[in-house]
């Protein structure tokens, strides 16, 4: 099934619901969830790490794994699409100088400011808090997992957010290392069978101040 693709940004954001029900005949493609994917980790990252990391569960017996661990969402991995989900990847700086290097590969950067920034962020990293590290990694996770779902609402699918699921097993349940890749959510992807219900936003002046 072929979804429209809309780039009008107020109607993606107004548009976006929480989608519990999914078309079950709507498949997406590896190429058109990769394209999802690399316009969700244009998102922004602290000295970009880039700590997202994202497992698709699409597959019966994946789904049906999955389901073991996210009880209370059942609905949502029997009749979603996929199932992705965000872990923050604790040893993150293992790639800077692939990210680094490329960007001066790219003409993004010049090779001095490189290996400035390395043996700058090098030291940084080595004496980094475990507990400021895990809490960089949650925001950077955060922001790609909202920018994830804008991008699916663009393709024209729709997508949940959900938490509820057994946090302390999903990695060795997919054979990743828990102690490297902690869970941040899971988000369901798909076309909704009904629309989903608009919700109440607090107003501005309830949750901003100006000084």
């Amino acid at each position: 099934m072929n979804t429209t693709r809309n780039n009008d940004f107020t109607s993606i954001i107004t548009g976006r619901r929480s989608i519990r029900k999914y078309d079950t005949s709507v498949k997406i493609s590896k190429e058109e969830m990769t394209e999802i994917l690399t316009e969700a980790t244009l998102a922004p990252s602290s000295v970009n790490m880039q700590p997202w990391r994202f497992l698709i569960i699409e597959s019966q017996e994946a789904k049906a794994k999955l389901a073991t661990i996210a009880k209370f969402n059942q609905l949502q991995v029997e009749t979603s699409a996929a199932m992705i989900a965000v872990f923050g990847d604790l040893n993150n700086f293992d790639y800077a100088e692939e990210i680094y290097g490329t960007a001066v590969e790219r003409g993004l950067m010049p090779a001095e400011v490189k290996e400035r920034q390395l043996t700058s962020l090098g030291a940084h990293f080595a004496k980094l808090p475990a507990d400021v590290n895990r809490e960089t990694v949650l925001i950077d996770a955060g922001l790609v997992s909202m920018q994830l779902m804008l991008a699916a609402r663009a393709h024209g699918y729709d997508t949940n957010a959900i938490g509820g699921f057994e946090k302390d097993q999903i990695a060795e349940l997919f054979d990743m290392d828990k102690e490297r890749y902690i869970p941040v959510m899971l988000i369901s992807i798909g076309k909704a069978v009904e629309e989903g219900y608009a919700s109440v936003r607090l107003p501005v002046d309830t949750v901003a101040q100006w000084k």
